[in-house]
């Protein structure tokens, strides 16, 4: 069959809703990895519906040609980047709530829509979607397919923990619906969470029920200095053992803070003696439903990182407070900016945060590398920007880095996800055993390997 013919199937499935290639916009071609992959797809197309994502995979396995589904692109480490002669789906044009129920606290989404416009929706119903990975404009799809999780998971937990049910479809054109609206069930395997942090490779998600929390709405914002990052780390347990239950417990070495101030022009009221001292920050914020609870918190908060050995204890007033967690957020974009070759978010069990971080100031001396810190220290992802240009040092180093997480009790990414970045790693220090029994279940889902190829557990080249 000629490439008009297959253009023309295309066309009509989504009613031409299609580019193909020489037509594409970049935006299509590439997420938010530092590796910059040039990519010719044959076609991206946009469907609008659960049954046209179904009739383009029964093309795709028609025609033999790789399928990447694709939300926003925001991912960091290529799970997105299409295929030479493959397919990109984009959910783009599936972005609505399908359903809301306030009263179970339910929510059904299409797999397109983003963090930011499922939250401006919500407004108004005391209810919000709790997972903040940091980039508002990615979508729901995208982060189950990484599991993402983000500042928030110290208190809430990550995607997995807040996914009811999925609506998918396999490579052979099955629309299979997972789970359901309710809170719990015992009823054979959980398919669900199977398919979350797959990276795409098992299913399409095409819609996505969501158990929604309360907002509350008391809120308060410490910046710790501390002279020392081990005090910073090892202070995090205790916080969390006194059930205080903070929404945000970040680290920042001195370094990435004095990058963010500068870039962002924080207002952040240090006194420039104690700023002097310090290492690194400890950012803590903690959420309740009264001002009583909240002062008695902060008091409470205070005295244990003062007795932890803290600099000094500063609560942010105003718009202070919301501009330090933006600016947060934007450690990536200022990191990337500033030329790092390699942006890492290994986690480990937060106990073992402080021996972690010891061993990558030795590995960094060892390979002649510039490693600049933070992270979400409350649930022990350590992200770390690596500046070391010589790729053959560079790669030794990010697999001794991986291997001190991995020994440890950690894993090499704890949000991000594998994609094409980090595969050789993973396959290098995973047990043979368990990447031999994903490889089975990938081969029941997608036995043609047509589905997000050349990434996460597949060794073949070609991506």
């Amino acid at each position: 069959m000629d490439d008009l013919q297959r253009r023309t199937e295309l066309i009509n499935i989504v009613k031409g809703d299609v580019t193909f290639e020489g037509a594409h916009s970049l935006d299509d071609l590439h997420d938010e990895s530092l590796h910059v992959r040039p990519r010719a797809p044959f076609a991206v197309a946009r469907p609008h519906t659960s049954e046209e994502v179904a009739e383009l995979v029964r093309w795709a396995s028609r025609h033999q040609v790789p399928v990447t589904p694709r939300g926003s692109g925001t991912g960091l480490s290529g799970g997105a980047v299409p295929v030479n002669g493959g397919l990109v789906i984009s959910f783009d044009r599936m972005r609505d709530i399908v359903r809301l129920d306030v009263r179970d606290h339910v929510a059904v989404v299409q797999a397109g829509i983003t963090l930011r416009e499922l939250n401006e929706k919500l407004l108004g119903t005391g209810l919000h979607y709790p997972v903040y990975p940091g980039e508002l404009s990615g979508s729901l799809g995208g982060n189950v397919n990484t599991n993402a999780g983000g500042m928030r998971a110290v208190r809430h937990g990550v995607t997995r923990h807040h996914v009811l049910g999925l609506e998918v479809v396999l490579m052979d054109g099955t629309v299979l619906k997972t789970g359901g609206p309710v809170v719990k069930s015992s009823s054979g395997y959980d398919l669900t969470q199977l398919i979350i942090g797959s990276e795409g490779t098992l299913a399409l998600v095409t819609e996505v029920t969501l158990k929604l929390s309360p907002v509350l709405l008391h809120a308060a914002t410490m910046l710790v200095p501390f002279s020392d990052l081990r005090a910073v780390t090892s202070v995090v347990p205790t916080l969390i053992a006194s059930g205080l239950a903070p929404s945000i417990l970040e680290y920042l070495d001195v370094l990435t803070m004095a990058s963010l101030e500068k870039g962002t022009n924080l207002q952040l009221g240090v006194n420039p003696a104690i700023a002097q001292q310090t290492a690194a920050y400890l950012i803590v914020v903690l959420e309740t439903r009264t001002t009583e609870q909240l002062e008695a918190d902060l008091v409470a908060a205070a005295g244990l990182v003062s007795d932890a050995g803290a600099l000094d204890v500063y609560v942010l007033e105003g718009a202070a407070a919301s501009q330090l967690i933006e600016a947060r957020e934007r450690v990536f974009w200022m990191a990337k900016a500033a030329g790092a070759h390699e942006i890492l978010d290994v986690v480990v069990p937060r106990s073992a945060v402080p021996t972690f971080l010891e061993q990558v100031g030795e590995l960094a001396l060892r390979y002649d590398a510039f490693v600049a810190g933070c992270g979400h220290v409350g649930d022990g992802n350590v992200h770390m920007s690596v500046f070391q240009p010589d790729e053959i040092r560079r790669n030794e180093l990010l697999l001794e880095l991986f291997r001190a997480g991995v020994s440890l009790g950690g894993a090499i990414s704890g949000e991000h996800g594998l994609g094409i970045d980090k595969r050789g790693p993973y396959l290098a220090l995973a047990d043979p055993a368990l990447v031999e029994l994903q490889r089975k279940i990938k081969h029941v889902f997608d036995p043609t390997g047509l589905l997000n190829p050349f990434r996460h557990l597949d060794e073949r080249e070609g991506e």
